[in-house]
């Protein structure tokens, strides 16, 4: 078994224009005075990286590395949830996903494509000159309009949205494989990899590709009303990265799963900070030493209620005090005979 790594937190959703969150370093200080001893960057933030540039250049990376090492605290993963998603957009979601990309691109599908595929390949190169072995991202979604299979859904359909989207994720894919690092989909509603079922779907369509993997959420899970503890059992072997992310699901007489187009606030699935909310993460740390998981555990923020920065102080002493140190003992070897061939067959009746 192996300890977790951690804890870490992920910047997406703490970057902002005040100091000190407007700059890699400031922010990587703010992070190691919480306590925090690791950071997962958002690729899309020109204030973290310049994506490209990391690809394209080893002591770029390395000057990046050595910033965050300098505030003591290790880069975890980059993240492309924002490329990532716009690898497979369908035409109803157009406009308002084109303010994931560049101008450069807004309006015309094809070329925005082409960017979010080319962002992914610079991913895969940039991890590996920042010498790390995991990234996230998004599957993005041809299918999800039909999710609820109402009208319905004609023979064949999800096979062909399936097909294309591992066409369109294959050549990243070997990509990643060449560069030696670990794809991880954030299984995710409004993505075409929501579930497991889904998940599997997709393996299938690109031949089981081994670099294509997991990053796993459990709040997610809980407002799909999904068994999240089993699912690590399922997938373990696929899980390389965690987000460590609360959340509750309240149903009431007028609303469930689909929150009745209410905001967070008002949903009966509703994000909250650690400790707030339903996720049975004891549990879940548990499974995850057990099962000899080698990555982070990375906050994500995204709650409904308290502040981002209460989030972040509790959230780094929650995932320390959940993280188990593993054991290189059992628990009875005082109790132990020690190894003995003649003692053994003994036992069994065969001497």
């Amino acid at each position: 078994m192996t300890t977790i790594k951690g804890p870490a937190i992920f910047l997406a959703q703490f970057m902002g224009e005040v100091a000190p969150f407007n700059d890699l370093k400031s922010i990587c200080q703010w992070a190691k005075s919480l306590g925090f001893v690791g950071v997962q960057i958002p690729s899309w933030d020109s204030r973290c990286i310049d994506l490209q540039r990391a690809a394209e250049s080893k002591t770029y990376a390395d000057e990046i590395k050595g910033l965050v090492n300098e505030c003591g605290l290790e880069i975890t993963e980059l993240s492309t949830h924002l490329q990532g998603q716009l690898v497979a957009v369908h035409p109803a979601y157009d406009a308002m996903f084109d303010g994931f990309a560049p101008e450069s691109v807004r309006g015309n599908s094809k070329a925005r494509t082409a960017w979010a595929i080319q962002q992914l390949k610079y991913a895969a190169k940039a991890s590996a000159n920042l010498g790390l072995n995991a990234h996230a991202t998004f599957s993005g979604a041809l299918l999800w309009h039909t999710v609820y299979p109402w009208p319905q859904r004609p023979a064949g359909l999800v096979e062909t949205g399936f097909k294309e989207l591992a066409n369109r994720w294959l050549p990243i894919l070997n990509e990643f494989d060449a560069q030696g690092v670990d794809l991880c989909y954030e299984i995710h509603p409004g993505e075409d990899l929501h579930d497991g079922v889904s998940y599997e779907m997709f393996l299938e369509a690109t031949g089981n590709h081994q670099r294509a993997c997991l990053l796993y959420d459990p709040s997610h899970f809980v407002l799909q009303c999904l068994d999240y503890l089993s699912y690590i059992d399922h997938y373990h072997e696929r899980i390389k990265m965690f987000h460590v992310k609360d959340a509750e699901f309240n149903p009431t007489g007028k609303q469930g799963v689909y929150g009745g187009y209410q905001s967070w606030i008002n949903r009966a699935g509703r994000f909250r900070s650690l400790g707030d909310g339903q996720v049975d993460f004891k549990s879940i740390f548990s499974k995850l030493a057990a099962y000899d998981y080698k990555g982070w555990a990375v906050m994500e923020w995204e709650c409904a209620i308290k502040h981002p920065e209460d989030g972040a102080r509790e959230g780094a002493i929650f995932i320390q005090d959940h993280i188990i140190r593993v054991t290189d003992k059992a628990f009875d070897d005082f109790a132990g005979t020690g190894a003995n061939e003649q003692l053994n067959r003994s036992i069994l009746g065969l001497s």
